[in-house]
């Protein structure tokens, strides 16, 4: 309430026009106040404001006045509008009130402009309403582009109430016992990507915003709604008039066009068909579908709203709602006229309507991206052109945002300016891609730059936290290095589809970054990764995470950590360090890639194979094996791809079990025997394919089932015998179980008798895998004997009932046998079908593999299933060896004709099971059986809908059905227990006998109604009757060709076709019928068919030359690559798969050979005016000579290339036609099926041969010549790569030249003389060099490669440096363990040298009040670790130096600054041109040795050349280069000496023993500072989780430097407190360190102590406050032991700090009477700040406890002085 009377106190200020004048009225008017003893107390409280200033002293809020503005205008309005009717007096003294106020606001609101805002994630509230574009369809949601680089989600049932009651409808009718979708509704399948379209413009409603960025759960989440009842929220039916926007989904689909929902009660829209743009896909129009669009009138009293979709209407800005009466019609999509109230430097101001205030940030005013001046372009009073999209539904008053930038106000994508006009943003600038030269235009101080990104009409915007590595605070228009003007290499992160803007980054981590997305890193991809965590289990490291690039990890499980299972895993990997890695899988949806680090898949050069379609018959490949069985093994490549390795395919050799040879995790190098893409199927070998050439490849296909063979025997286990057949070598395997006919002990006794070399005769082949190359042979005298008969049955057509067959014994169930022939054919024997003695034993007295006879019952042929009976038993026998005769049909009058009635018990796909009313008889009506005529049934695709269970219905009986073989049988079959077949049909009840339809009866061209009883990918398989059935081919079973791809969906069991008989064959009992209409086209034949006919086909083959298309069974022909697509680059074979259905047209006919041409081509199967980018070439007469064309490599022969152009036509490239540069092994470069660009340069019509040239400079109208030796002058400096080493020199060929090569002599190789050039160069090595001379007539020219050479050449190589860095860049991802590190190394001490001793001086002015006054610099270089020592005082104590790439700093004294600057650039010269002898970075020895002339100081150099070593597991001369490196380095470089010895420690830690550590410890404490490398021991030590160790060393340390170091002592608690989690051992130890300390120290130690248990997790903050309590007994002036008390009670546990702990402390220091008043201010002034945290009233108590404490000093101050006075008066006396 005190602020309230404030406010309304007498005598306030008017409001001020600025904050400024408010400050000065508050200056003017305090004086007067303070006068006036009545307002003695309001001048006290204003004294106290400008401590804690709150800015501007205006009564009323700039929102307050301008309501109340508001207010009173309407009220007046309102008073004019009614002045007859006489209101009462109080609402005109209202006005006047408020009609004062506003006078006294005037001055105010008339210099008060509208504030600009742009929209952002803040500003998005529930039922804000944006105008939106769709970036990206899935199943279940969609993305949207929102203003100012914000993006939304859709979910699918947010869209639209027609779509989510699709969506319902679809489930629920998929629930209902497995029942398919009703077609007639038009459900089969919601689409989304066929209702919406990406660019497509929305107006969405926002339903919910998520900040995961605040609550540590991920990104920020908007979610929208684009129903039209919310996106058309504040809509009626008044407000939509004539060229508004509404938000409308689709009602119905109607004749003459859609009737549309609008969300507005009374209002509904309809859509017709001539207001639909003609570019847009109509298939679109689909029931839920929603668009944004235009009103054009209104009809039917204005209940109906004329809706328009015509782009040139909606998109015409001019169309704006001049109708409007409310401000309720303009929402966001809307066109509007703006009147300009304001422009300026953020955007533009104005009002539409006059009331209604609009503004148009930095971005939609063009201002940012097209760097418009609003203030000459839209000036104030102007009216202007734009379109909404948003409102700010938080503001006080009504507001609106705009845009005033071209593609949106014209609802169009955005486009480039100039000759790519016709390609989009991300297709000129992909994300990730790099941007050479971008041109800062426009700088935002705050905020970030726009950059011209060299595309017209594009623009770029860099965050000011994208601008560099590290903070930026501000950026600044005409000064700093992001000036207007300069220039930057960037990269695009970003492209918001809305704003039109590309976002970029200037970082240079970001440049560097190999990959910026999840999306962008390939599988089967190789690089170096660093180590970013160890993943420790119970069991110890299970995997390693992976830093690939910033933002993007991947994991490294633990099979994958190397080729054999590696016993400490920790000693091998460390944190930081850089390893090479190949990535195995990468799922975007989860963001999860895998990596491995196995050599032999690293290292590997065989193909990757991603998934099932890219997997050919043959091909070779690496797997992992995952899972081991006894039948094989599971094994994993790369992607999801998995196979299986089968037992008999592991070895050429007999393996009894996978383990023994096999381990999980273990790489095999197998080829592929069988692949089947649909079912996900792989089956592969690990036996060499070159083992088994072409004459066993031919004698195993030759080899037939049955076949009578010898063989001789190669080796015999307890199971198996292998033999080899004679003739032909085939390996082969004889069972055991099949020596004999006889009991298994016989079959043993067999074996005995058989040994190794014996050649056995009389043998048949049972079984063959021609992929698995697997022969199974037979010596069962049962089966041998019947194969020489011919009697064996060997396939399903030879299984005619009543036949008589040996076999033998698969498998015994409990119900029945499984019987097996040759070639794994398998039958089934019913226990029913034994007899009942052999039922009663165990087993049914049957042993697996036993010889067996039996006899046909029955076959099921669509399902290949046979039905077998025991031989021996009766042909009549039934089941339980009961003859049929013996099985009394029961006397219930049921016979063949009888009618009766029947209840429906369930409904079946394709029957009804029925009851006999009063009775307990069985009986099935096939559904065959129900309907008499197509009319009769309602619903084709499920006819027995109109059923219900337990209704009663008239049947007529016809036979009896079997349940066991599914057939029909007469009704003299007829047993106790047998199921009625009856009839329901109408005509069957009007004839006394119902007439049965066979298969004798059907003749070609009959019509049928069918009903689908199952189907396979070739065939749908149905009923007649239930007696006769047919299959109908996949392309004959409609007329619809988009039904045939789905057989499943379409054509359900049970569903009901009409069918046309085409074809009887009584003898095969075989009925081909067609389901298409009679007046379609008849079977395509040779003579039927015509040039230019579309026709459906279907897909028998796909491989990457071709597809061939089956039209029909006579006709097939095939679509060559030319043919596929009318844009060479959309051609794809694998976009096809076999068995699919395609529609083709005829292109040419050879009827004589029988071939065609078919082609996909949709210029030609769908419409002609489609675009054609490369034309169909048909004839030579198509061609001319210079033309450009595109086609596909035909043949690679001697003389050049062949390339297919289309249909016969071919043209050749001779060699000297086909690159400008020379090619040496020319046919590497070019393959069969490679697509190549050239130009025509001759036609020869009368042999119709032509010719073409692939050169660039024929082809390329922009072409740049090579270099050539004319072109080479001497001085200049150019890139290369090794030709040639030779003992003398290196040749070197110019990079981007007509093959110029040059030698460089081995004296101009380095400074120091160079015996042999072989052991500095090799061939393929990227170097620069210098042109010492040039002979252009001789061809000659000399190289130089010496680092002096470039000295001159510094300042001219910074500009056409890029060669050489693009190709340090392009390898960057193929080098090894910390090679990365090392070329960071040699860049920062080539360019950062300046930057690097600035900050050292920095140090050195602010290092006078620590502690330790030679603390090491390398803190601040940027790949230093960032993590503070345990000590605190040493950087990089905790640090891994094999992680450090960069060296630390020389020295610290600053005269010897001009010293180190000359050497420094002396170095600089040397490092760069030295690395850059290879670009490729060091990757051998001998180009670490050749690195390290240059630089015998870079302890970083030293250190990876260490890590190289050990990388390849060589520790004795990783021991060699420490030693080498000791030896070597200046004795005056005590930094660079130092990390090498720090390095050599971690190398002995890891990988040496205790003796060696040991060694080199005492050995680098007599060469350094022993404390510091005891520091560093120990931080080794606890790396490696070495704790005993590093405690010992501790204990050392303590008492060797305890007495004069305290950081020893807080190192080691800290240890004891943290790491070992031992709080009581590191309490112990401050009465040791005191006593040591001695008293100098013992108050620093005591107050360390004290917070270590506030800051430690095992700590006890309660003891930490009473160890403070008694130093501030003890020394209770010293201010900074409360301040840090205050500070642990305050800061350690954050959020949780007890307020009564805190006010406690600062209550007793207010009580000590040390305090001094400057003190005691920033004391009350602190405590201020904390109470206002926790409640905003506290301020007062503290200002009165301030004026309390204050009145106490000043009496106290006055006591003392009059003490003294009288204390003086007493002494003059």
């Amino acid at each position: 309430m005190s602020n309230l009377k404030r406010k309304d106190a007498p005598g306030g200020h008017p409001p001020a026009k600025s904050a400024k004048q408010s400050k000065e009225a508050n200056a003017k008017t305090d004086k007067p106040k303070a006068d006036t003893p009545k307002k003695a107390v309001v001048s006290v409280l204003k004294d106290e404001e400008p401590l804690f200033p709150r800015g501007g002293a205006s009564v009323l809020t700039p929102l307050e006045q301008k309501q109340i503005q508001l207010e009173a205008k309407a009220d007046a309005a309102h008073e004019e509008e009614f002045s007859a009717g006489g209101k009462p007096e109080k609402k005109k003294k209202r006005a006047t009130a408020l009609k004062k106020a506003d006078k006294k606001t005037e001055t105010k609101t008339e210099d008060d402009s509208v504030k600009i805002e742009s929209l952002n994630f803040k500003k998005l509230v529930k039922g804000s309403i944006v105008l939106g574009q769709i970036t990206r369809i899935n199943s279940l949601a969609l993305e949207v582009a929102l203003p100012n680089n914000l993006t939304g989600h859709v979910s699918i049932v947010a869209v639209s109430e027609q779509l989510t009651n699709r969506l319902q409808s679809d489930a629920k009718e998929d629930d209902e016992d497995d029942e398919k979708d009703d077609s007639d509704n038009g459900e089969e399948d919601v689409d989304p990507k066929s209702i919406f379209a990406v660019g497509q413009f929305v107006r969405a409603y926002v339903l919910s915003t998520v900040d995961g960025a605040a609550t540590g759960k991920g990104k920020r989440k908007i979610d929208l709604s684009l129903r039209p009842t919310d996106a058309n929220t504040g809509l009626t039916k008044d407000d939509a008039v004539p060229h508004c926007t509404v938000a409308a989904a689709v009602a119905s689909v109607e004749d003459h066009g859609c009737i549309m929902d609008l969300g507005i009660e009374g209002l509904s829209g309809f859509l017709p068909n001539g207001e639909i743009d003609t570019k847009m896909n109509r298939d679109r129009l689909q029931e839920g579908a929603v668009f944004l669009c235009q009103v054009t009138s209104k009809k039917g009293s204005g209940k109906v709203a004329q809706l328009t979709l015509k782009q040139d209407k909606i998109g015409n800005v001019n169309n704006h709602p001049a109708d409007a009466t409310t401000i309720n019609t303009f929402l966001p999509g809307t066109a509007v006229t703006v009147l300009v109230t304001g422009n300026g430097s953020r955007g533009l101001a104005g009002k539409i309507m006059g009331h209604v205030d609009a503004t148009a940030d930095l971005i939609h005013s063009g201002i940012g991206p097209y760097g418009t001046d609003v203030e000459s372009k839209y000036k104030i009073g102007s009216k202007v052109k734009a379109r909404i999209i948003c409102n700010f539904p938080t503001a006080k008053s009504p507001k609106l945002g705009i845009t005033l930038l071209p593609h949106l106000t014209s609802l169009t994508k955005k486009h480039p300016d100039g000759p790519k006009r016709s390609s989009l943003p991300l297709q000129v600038l992909p994300i990730a891609s790099t941007v050479e030269k971008c041109t800062v235009r426009h700088v935002e101080a705050d905020m970030g730059l726009f950059a011209d990104v060299g595309v017209p009409g594009l623009c770029g915007f860099v965050h000011i936290s994208r601008v560099k590595d590290g903070k930026v605070d501000a950026l600044y228009e005409s000064s700093g290095p992001y000036k207007v003007g300069s220039t930057h290499e960037g990269r695009v992160v970003g492209y918001n589809e809305m704003d039109g803007v590309f976002h970029l980054s200037f970082q240079k981590s970001v440049l560097e970054q190999t990959y910026i997305r999840h999306e962008d890193v390939p599988i089967g991809a190789v690089m170096t990764c660093d180590i970013e965590k160890l993943v420790i289990n119970e069991d110890g490291v299970n995997g390693l995470v992976l830093k690939i690039a910033e933002g993007i990890t991947g994991f490294v499980t633990e099979r994958h950590l190397s080729d054999v299972k590696l016993q400490h895993p920790e000693k091998k990997f460390r944190q930081g360090m850089k390893i090479k890695a190949r990535v195995l899988s990468n799922d975007l949806i989860k963001k999860r890639i895998r990596l491995t680090l196995k050599k032999t898949l690293v290292n590997s050069e065989t193909p990757i194979i991603t998934n099932y379609e890219d997997v050919k018959v043959g091909s070779q490949a690496l797997g992992t094996i995952i899972k081991l069985e006894k039948s094989g093994a599971r094994i994993q490549f790369y992607g999801e791809l998995r196979g299986f390795l089968p037992i008999s395919e592991m070895s050429e050799a007999y393996i009894r079990d996978p383990s023994e040879h096999f381990r999980v995790g273990q790489v095999v190098s197998i080829h592929v025997l069988d692949v089947n893409p649909e079912q996900r199927r792989l089956v592969v070998s690990c036996k060499d394919p070159g083992a088994f050439g072409l004459e066993k490849q031919t004698a195993l296909k030759n080899l037939s089932l049955g076949d009578i063979v010898s063989a001789k025997v190669t080796q015999k286990s307890e199971d198996q015998v292998f033999v080899e057949l004679e003739g032909s070598l085939l390996k082969a395997i004889l069972p055991v179980s099949h020596l004999t006919d006889k009991s298994a002990s016989k079959n043993q006794f067999a074996l005995k008798k058989v040994s190794a070399g014996q050649t056995l005769s009389n043998l048949a082949v049972i079984d063959k895998n021609d992929s698995r190359r697997s022969v199974i042979l037979t010596q069962k005298p049962s089966l041998v004997e019947a194969a020489k008969e011919g009697k064996l049955l060997l396939t399903f057509e030879q299984a005619k009932q009543g036949k008589v067959f040996a076999g033998f014994v698969r498998n015994i169930t409990a119900t029945a046998v499984f019987v097996q022939f040759a070639g794994s054919l398998n039958a089934l024997l019913p226990k029913a079908r034994l007899s009942a003695e052999a039922q009663a034993k165990p087993d049914f007295g049957l042993r697996k593999n036993d010889s067996i006879e039996v006899r046909v019952v029955s076959t099921i042929p669509d399902l290949n299933r046979i039905m077998v009976a025991p031989a021996s038993a009766p042909a009549d026998q039934d089941v339980a060896g009961k003859s049929e005769k013996a099985k009394a049909a029961p006397a219930d009058g049921l016979a063949f004709g009888s009618i009766t009635k029947a209840k429906i018990t369930s409904i079946k796909e394709t029957q009804l099971n029925v009851q006999i009313v009063d009775s307990d008889v069985q009986g099935r009506i096939d559904v065959s059986n129900v309907f008499g005529s197509w009319d009769d049934i309602a619903d084709p695709k499920q006819p027995l809908a109109t059923f219900h269970k337990g209704q009663v219905l008239r049947v007529k009986v016809v036979g009896v059905h079997d349940a066991k073989d599914h057939r029909f049988l007469p009704i003299s079959h007829r047993s106790a227990h047998s199921i009625l077949e009856l009839t329901a049909r109408r005509a069957d009840f009007e004839a006394e006998t119902p007439k049965e339809l066979t298969l004798d009866s059907l003749k070609i061209g009959q019509t049928h109604i069918a009903f689908v009883n199952n189907f396979t990918q070739q065939y749908l398989w149905v009923n007649l009757s239930p007696s006769v059935r047919g299959r109908i081919s996949a392309m004959e079973a409609s007329d619809d060709l988009s039904q045939l791809n789905d057989l499943e969906a379409n054509f359900p069991p049970g569903s009901a076709l009409k069918v046309r008989v085409t074809s009887v064959n009584t003898e095969n009992n075989r009925l081909d019928l067609s389901a298409r209409s009679s007046s379609s086209k008849d079977v395509v034949t040779w003579d039927s068919i015509k040039t230019n006919m579309v026709l459906p086909g279907k897909i028998t083959k796909v491989n990457e030359r071709q597809i061939l298309v089956k039209l029909s069974e006579s006709v097939s022909g095939p679509v060559h690559l030319p043919d596929m697509a009318d844009n060479f680059d959309e051609v794809n074979t694998t976009q096809f798969h076999k068995g699919g259905i395609v529609r083709v047209s005829v292109v040419n006919i050879d009827k004589s050979n029988k071939r065609l041409r078919l082609s996909t081509r949709p210029s030609r199967i769908m419409s002609s005016t489609l675009p054609v980018k490369d034309k169909e070439v048909t004839d030579v007469s198509q061609l001319t000579s210079g033309d450009i064309v595109r086609g596909f490599v035909k043949n690679v022969a001697d003389k050049g290339l062949f390339v297919l152009l289309g249909g016969q036509v071919s043209a050749l490239v001779k060699i000297s036609n086909l690159s400008d540069r020379f090619l040496k092994e020319w046919k590497d470069q070019f393959q069969v099926d490679q697509m190549v660009k050239g130009r025509i340069i001759s036609i020869d019509n009368a042999t119709k041969q032509i010719e073409m040239s692939l050169k660039s400079s024929v082809v390329d109208e922009d072409y740049t010549p090579p270099v050539t030796y004319k072109d080479i002058s001497i001085g200049q400096v150019v890139t290369g790569k090794v030709r040639k080493v030779e003992e003398f020199g290196a040749f070197i060929l110019v990079d981007n030249s007509a093959n110029v090569s040059g030698l460089c002599h081995r004296s101009q190789m380095a400074e120091k003389p160079v015996q042999d050039a072989t052991k500095l160069y090799k061939e393929g090595d990227a170097v620069k060099a210098k042109v010492l001379e040039v002979d252009v007539e001789k061809r000659r020219i000399s190289f130089g490669l010496k680092p002096t050479l470039f000295e001159d050449e510094d300042t001219d190589m910074d500009s056409d440096s890029e060669q050489g860095a693009a190709l340090i860049d392009e390898d960057d991802s193929d080098d090894e363990m910390d090679e990365g590190a090392l070329l960071k190394l040699i860049q920062a001490q080539a360019n950062g040298d300046d930057d690097e001793d600035e900050d050292e001086e920095e140090d050195e002015d602010e290092g006078e009040d620590e502690e330790d006054a030679d603390d090491d610099e390398d803190s601040e270089m940027e790949d230093a670790p960032a993590g503070a020592g345990l000590g605190g005082g040493k950087s990089a104590w905790t640090a891994d130096p094999f992680a450090e790439s960069g060296s630390e700093s020389e020295g610290d004294e600053p005269s010897k600054k001009a010293d180190k600057t000359k050497k420094r650039k002396k170095n600089e010269i040397e490092v760069d041109k030295t690395a850059e002898l290879d670009t490729n970075g060091p990757q051998t020895s001998s180009d670490y040795e050749r690195l390290l002339l240059g630089q015998p100081d870079s302890s970083g150099l030293w250190i990876a050349y260490m890590a190289f070593q050990m990388q390849v597991s060589e520790l004795p001369k990783a021991r060699e280069v420490a030693e080498r490196a000791i030896r070597t380095i200046n004795i005056r470089e005590e930094t660079e000496k130092l990390n090498v010895w720090v390095a050599y420690l971690n190398l002995e830690v890891a990988y040496g023993t205790k003796t060696t550590v040991e060694e080199v410890f005492t050995r680098a404490c007599q060469y350094n500072d022993p404390q510091e490398i005891h520091e560093r021991l120990a931080s080794i030590y606890i790396q490696s989780e070495k704790l005993k160790n590093a405690e010992a060393l501790f204990e050392t340390m303590v008492k060797k430097f305890g007495a004069k170091a305290p950081s020893v002592w807080m190192n080691y608690a800290h240890f004891l407190h943290v790491t070992r989690s031992e709080p009581a051992k590191a309490r112990a130890l401050l009465p040791r360190a005191s006593q040591q300390l001695g008293s100098a120290h013992g108050q620093t130690i005591a107050a360390r102590f004290a917070a270590l248990e506030f800051h430690s997790p095992n700590g006890e903050p309660e003891r930490g406050r009473t160890m403070f309590a008694g130093l501030l007994d003890a020394w209770p002036k010293k201010g900074d032991l409360w301040n840090q008390l205050l500070d642990l009670e305050m800061g350690v546990e954050g959020s949780q700090a007890d307020p009564t702990a805190v006010r406690d402390v600062f209550e007793r220091r207010t009580k000590v009477r040390g305090l001094k008043p400057q003190q005691a201010e920033k004391w009350f002034r602190r405590w201020t700040a904390f109470e206002e945290k926790i409640d905003p009233k506290g301020k007062g108590k503290v200002t009165a406890k301030a004026h309390e404490w204050a009145a106490s000093f000043k009496a106290r101050k006055e006591a003392d002085a009059a003490a003294a006075a009288a204390e003086d008066d007493e002494m003059e006396e």
